[in-house]
């Protein structure tokens, strides 16, 4: 048999789409040709499969080689098809059984011993190898990061001599029996150690409970920072497909295999972050910060001293939930449905308004300082709250804090309601979903319309105004938005020109 037929996967952002790696012998003179639009670290396989092979104690075939990687339009780099090359040279030179490949995909990057070394991406390539009914044959290393994805039938292999004996039937292999990834989820700090701060805790409580972006403004030191690294302990665990979405981003941007179960993000840039880095890019598209942060939360400090068209990128995947990354061959869709937390002083000192008198800014700097907040970035926070200055006390108040445990139960409870109602977080309701659940008696409707008119407030605030009442009323317990719902909802929007 000169030819083979081999299957593999490819690395697209989060995806793995498939890729038929053909192999042809034909005489003439010894040569080796690959195509497909391979990157350099895939035309350079040519010469690590041939020292695996040799070494491991295979022959070489001395024909022309023509090895295809297909479909040709598809961008192809990373060694983690130096494995499919090598099992169709072998396959097709008649070394290996060909029709024993049929229903595997391999990944893996060959050392010159023949030993197989980790690539990257491969929980994205095991969901898709289950979805197409295959057995994916991973390096060892990647093994359990493959066995995430339940009902897929994993090879583990350390060596090109262990696969070549499997598919000979001298040395079978049996399934990857996997321990499962250990759980070491890092302890979050505990609500109860923020003294007072009682808006601030039910903002948070409320941005918890419903998925809500949320902006906290203040002067420095009174706790901004304090308040947002507890949120995560707040939200709920991730649930299974969650967990996986999460996984499969963190095996497409770490260098190496997956050690634990991950748990909700909480990602923290530095003001001084590009806009690729928040968002993703590259001339080989990588994802960014935001999503690194989905399903869980990013925190932007010190919101006003980011690059205004950094922050400006936002506004899309806000909305959407995602990212798309758009170069002159590749166009790569990243998901980046996360929760935005951020920071921010009233004024550049950070004083304004203090009772001491302490702020030295002018109106103009203070207007540039605030003007590097578009209105539709600051429309798409839910929450706007002042973090005023507490009295200053070492000890710890003799009331009872609440801890983050009796929050998280709450919050459990009111997203277990939003889930049973409508399928997702009250932040996520679209438009059609916003009438059908929540809608508003008469006299309620034409209050908040008069309020929002007052405010100044657009259409999309409004809207979003009605998500967080709804999030209060669940809170709550009540099937129905009440006016004090409302009115509280109205409380966390600025006016214009607030």
């Amino acid at each position: 048999m000169s030819l083979a037929i081999i299957h593999s996967r490819a690395l697209v952002g989060v995806e793995a789409p498939a890729v038929t790696v053909e192999a042809h012998l034909a005489n003439g003179l010894p040569s080796l040709t690959l195509v497909g639009l391979p990157e350099t670290s895939v035309k350079e396989s040519k010469d690590r499969v041939r020292s695996a092979i040799l070494n491991a104690g295979f022959d070489f075939p001395a024909r022309r080689i023509t090895l295809n990687l297909a479909p040709a339009d598809l961008p192809k780099d990373g060694g983690r098809f130096d494995l499919a090359i090598a099992l169709g040279i072998l396959a097709a030179s008649g070394q290996l059984p060909g029709e024993a490949l049929d229903d595997l995909e391999c990944l893996g990057e060959l050392a010159l011993s023949g030993a197989l070394r980790p690539v990257q991406g491969v929980l994205p390539a095991a969901l898709a190898a289950r979805a197409s009914g295959r057995t994916l044959v991973v390096p060892r290393a990647n093994a359990e990061e493959a066995s995430l994805a339940s009902g897929l039938k994993v090879l583990a292999v350390d060596h090109l001599l262990e696969l070549a004996g499997h598919l000979n039937g001298s040395a079978p292999l049996a399934a990857y029996q996997a321990r499962g990834l250990p759980q070491q989820p890092t302890p979050y700090p505990d609500l109860a150690e923020v003294q007072g701060q009682l808006a601030a805790k039910r903002a948070l409580l409320v941005a918890a409970a419903g998925a809500h972006n949320l902006l906290l403004s203040g002067p420095p030191g009174t706790g901004k920072t304090l308040l947002a690294s507890r949120l995560p302990g707040l939200l709920p665990p991730l649930t299974e497909a969650e967990a996986l979405e999460v996984a499969a981003i963190h095996s497409v941007a770490s260098q190496t295999p997956l050690e634990a179960w991950p748990q909700r993000p909480f990602r923290t840039p530095h003001h001084s972050a590009s806009g690729p880095a928040l968002v993703g890019g590259g001339s080989r598209p990588q994802p960014g910060e935001i999503t690194l942060a989905h399903h869980g939360v990013l925190f932007l400090d010190e919101l006003p001293e980011f690059d205004r068209k950094v922050l400006e990128v936002l506004r899309e995947p806000l909305e959407t939930g995602h990212i798309v990354i758009a170069r002159a061959r590749d166009r790569v869709r990243f998901p980046a449905r996360f929760q935005l937390v951020a920071a921010m002083n009233p004024c550049p000192c950070g004083y304004l308004h203090d009772p001491g008198g302490r702020c030295r800014c002018t109106p103009e700097q203070v207007q540039r300082y605030r003007a590097k907040l578009s209105g539709p970035l600051l429309d798409r926070i839910d929450l706007h709250i002042t973090v005023a200055r507490e009295t200053t006390s070492l000890e710890a108040s003799g009331e009872p804090a609440q801890t983050s445990a009796s929050v998280a139960a709450r919050v459990a409870a009111a997203r277990q309601r939003q889930l049973a109602r409508q399928g997702c977080t009250n932040a996520a309701l679209d438009l059609p979903g916003l009438r059908q659940h929540c809608p508003l008696r008469t006299a309620d409707r034409h209050w908040l319309e008069q309020a929002c008119e007052r405010l100044g407030l657009s259409l999309r605030a409004t809207h979003r105004l009605l998500k967080v009442a709804r999030t209060l009323a669940d809170l709550d317990e009540q099937e129905t938005i009440a006016r004090p719902h409302l009115a509280e909802a109205l409380q966390y929007r600025p006016g214009l020109g607030a």
